[in-house]
């Protein structure tokens, strides 16, 4: 289990209230109230789906994240385009290390300013992610 949740401050329950985070016995969990019953939801498990939901989207484009990644880092060869690609392609990994290792504070902070919200049910389903700025998966334009 995790011992910090990944998108703590980030996450709200149904009716859009952010959920408060809280540590038990060295394990992570977002709490949810019903009703005035507290639940307690792993974070982990929110926190793995989001990922792999936001990771799912990149699947197929991976070659050109590789090439813009490299441009933004100033790094535009093809031994670095590679090394990026490689990444990408092994996001379960990622994943693993991202909930080990956490997101850097100033990436939660210009989340929480963009207005990235996950939202999740009384059990911790993620019901939903609110990315502004990115087109929805549901529009057939």
């Amino acid at each position: 289990m995790a011992s910090k949740a990944l998108f703590a401050g980030l996450v709200v329950d149904e009716a859009g209230e952010f959920v408060e985070t809280v540590l038990v016995g060295g394990d992570t969990f977002y709490i949810v109230d019903d009703d005035g019953f507290i639940r307690h939801v792993e974070s982990e498990a929110v926190d793995r789906e989001v990922l792999q939901r936001l990771f799912g989207m990149m699947e197929g484009h991976e070659d050109l994240l590789a090439e813009q990644a490299a441009r933004m880092i100033g790094q535009e060869d093809i031994f670095t385009r590679a090394a990026i690609e490689h990444s990408l392609e092994s996001l379960d990994e990622q994943i693993d290390q991202i909930l080990i290792l956490g997101l850097p504070e100033d990436t939660m902070n210009w989340l929480g300013m963009m207005g990235f919200r996950v939202r999740i049910d009384l059990h911790g389903e993620v019901l939903d992610i609110t990315q502004p700025g990115m087109p929805d998966p549901d529009d057939e334009d």
